[in-house]
């Protein structure tokens, strides 16, 4: 058992559905990212979870997996090409870490698919590209966090310059 005391369902809105999103295009940043190792442990993929930051699904997770270690050449070819289309999309040319790619908005592309498993759906992304109506220039070799107020503390924290101020607490995607 557990003491539930002080909870009040009437104060706080449930949950919505985990149901997947609607086939589309989102506009997202990538919140986290990880190296794991593969499940038969002969290789990594990096894993990347996105947030959608707009729009009817706004706050909506997704995740995608590049498998840029890996036996089959096949497959590190498409995660290869995925990561160069994402450092594309962000203006991250040359990153040195995972993390120099959060916090930066991109257009994902998500169809939903049948789960090989079940007749569950969920969610993949097809592509990435640049957010529509913008000219992202490349930030600077090794994506330093000098344009990237919102970066995250551990690429603070790596010696990266720090972030200038920039129309005070207005997320990056919603600047001008």
């Amino acid at each position: 058992m557990a003491d539930l005391r002080g909870v009040d369902a009437e104060t706080v809105e449930p949950n919505d559905s985990f149901d997947p999103i609607p086939n589309g295009e989102y506009l997202c940043i990538i919140t986290t990212s990880e190296m794991k190792p593969t499940k038969a442990g002969d290789g990594a993929y990096l894993e990347l979870e996105l947030q959608v930051i707009e729009g009817p699904c706004q706050g909506r997770k997704l995740w995608d997996r590049l498998n840029l270690n890996n036996a089959n050449e096949t497959a590190v070819k498409i995660a290869k090409g995925t990561l160069s289309a994402i450092c594309r999309a962000v203006g991250v040319l040359q990153p040195t870490d995972s993390c120099e790619l959060h916090d930066l908005p991109l257009v994902a592309k998500v169809a939903c698919r049948k789960r090989d498993d079940t007749d569950e759906l969920t969610n993949v992304i097809k592509s990435y590209k640049k957010r529509p109506g913008t000219a992202l220039d490349p930030v600077t070799p090794h994506g330093s966090a000098e344009r990237r107020p919102n970066a995250s503390p551990k690429l603070r924290e790596s010696g990266a310059e720090a972030p200038t101020s920039h129309a005070g607490s207005t997320p990056p995607w919603k600047r001008a």
